[in-house]
């Protein structure tokens, strides 16, 4: 989710570099830095797993 939530506002970043236009104050760069720490978070795992996961079904189940 994370992720999907970066790209976008990657794309919103790049817009507005294009433009040489700022949303309150806000440049295109701060955007793409906001997209960058999303996309760590993504890839720490936060924001990843859901309820399913935590129950033992699908790929994680293991045979004992």
């Amino acid at each position: 989710m994370l992720a999907i939530v970066a790209a976008i506002i990657f794309g919103l970043g790049f817009l507005l570099d294009l433009l040489n236009t700022r949303i309150a104050g806000i440049s295109g760069m701060a955007f793409a830095l906001l997209g960058l720490c999303l996309l760590a978070l993504h890839q720490a795992g936060i924001g990843t797993a859901s309820v399913s996961s935590y129950k033992g079904g699908g790929w994680r189940r293991t045979r004992r």
